[in-house]
């Protein structure tokens, strides 16, 4: 109970309270409840099922009963379900941009450099800046949900310059831009939309497939639900989007058709689905002190490649897109 209040006092520090009095008012008009008894209910949840005040609401919480609500993972449970499958002493593998692409460097499609690689070899500086797309992602080492990433034309800089850039911005990492496979970019061209698959080892070390998404961009310049973009779920055996994609904001509709290109998303068939399976299932073995990841994969024309993986994979990407909870998929591991 006591670690549950310390999950409250995160949670009200961290608010977006114009996010929550959007999600309040849109579940009020709903259910014609008042908003002090939606509240009440909410701050109860996190208590009775480990839930976040936002995931009340984007779990639709104020629509279920207590059976369903069993059913969901939100913050409180995953924290301590990612802690203990990603320990803090192995995970900084995934949680380091620069560590990530070293060790998992086999499975990457497109040019990856740190500072260190350009200073000491000039041809991978030469190659990054006569890359086909004309353009470079320059990344901080730590971040996530596409936050301190800048997109620069390449023609900009030389071998010096570029490092300069770098240092002067802090920018560890510096990468070619993925020109993502034609029947993503003609999904919608204003990001590089990346399919996530989830992966956890059983107690034989075999990989499990949690589920596999698609995620969206929608007029933006990356595809994370955080930044107001859409997931759909995608079939694990065939590769087919079988579902509609829905947003984390649930004052707005789900989508059939993507609304800025009408490219129909359910039954999409993403490209390369049984390569990209392949490397996850071969990845996750790879360092089996981490046994519960998130992989971020972007399809190009040659294949599938890692852009990273994450140990703090998001319950929100991995339970929306099929409105359903799937906490039961975890428990056997956790126990």
């Amino acid at each position: 109970m006591f670690k549950r209040l310390l999950y409250l006092g995160y949670y009200i520090k961290k608010m977006d309270w114009k996010k929550l009095n959007l999600f309040l008012n849109h579940a009020s008009k709903l259910t014609k409840k008042n908003k002090v008894s939606l509240l009440s209910d909410a701050v109860s949840c996190v208590f009775k099922y480990n839930i976040s005040l936002l995931e009340y609401f984007q779990f639709r919480f104020f629509e279920l009963d207590d059976t369903q609500r069993k059913t969901w993972a939100g913050t409180g449970y995953m924290f301590e379900y990612q802690l203990k499958m990603n320990p803090k002493n192995s995970r900084d593998i995934l949680d380091d941009k620069t560590k990530f692409y070293r060790l998992y460097n086999e499975y990457f499609v497109h040019n990856v450099a740190d500072r260190n690689d350009l200073k000491q070899y000039p041809e991978v500086t030469q190659k990054l800046l006569n890359n086909s797309s004309g353009k470079l992602v320059f990344k901080v080492a730590d971040g996530s949900c596409g936050i301190d990433v800048q997109i620069e034309v390449a023609k900009k800089f030389d071998e010096k310059s570029i490092i300069t850039f770098m240092e002067n911005n802090h920018f560890d990492l510096v990468e070619e831009f993925i020109q993502q496979h034609p029947v993503l970019n003609n999904l919608s061209p204003s990001a590089v939309n990346t399919v996530r698959i989830f992966t956890q080892l059983d107690y034989t070390n075999e990989v499990i497939l949690l589920g596999c998404r698609l995620r969206i961009s929608v007029n933006s310049s990356v595809d994370n639900m955080a930044a107001g973009n859409m997931a759909a779920p995608i079939d694990e055996i065939t590769g087919i989007v079988h579902g509609k994609g829905v947003y984390s904001d649930i004052t707005k509709p789900e989508e059939k058709f993507h609304p800025v290109t009408k490219v129909e998303i359910v039954g999409l068939q993403i490209p390369f689905w049984k390569e990209a399976v392949a490397m996850v299932t071969k990845a996750a073995k790879k360092y089996p002190e981490n046994r519960s990841i998130g992989w971020d994969i972007v399809i190009t024309e040659n294949g599938p490649g890692f852009i990273e993986g994450n140990h703090d994979w998001c319950k929100l990407l991995w339970q929306l897109p099929v409105q359903k909870g799937l906490k039961s998929k975890l428990e056997p591991y956790f126990k």
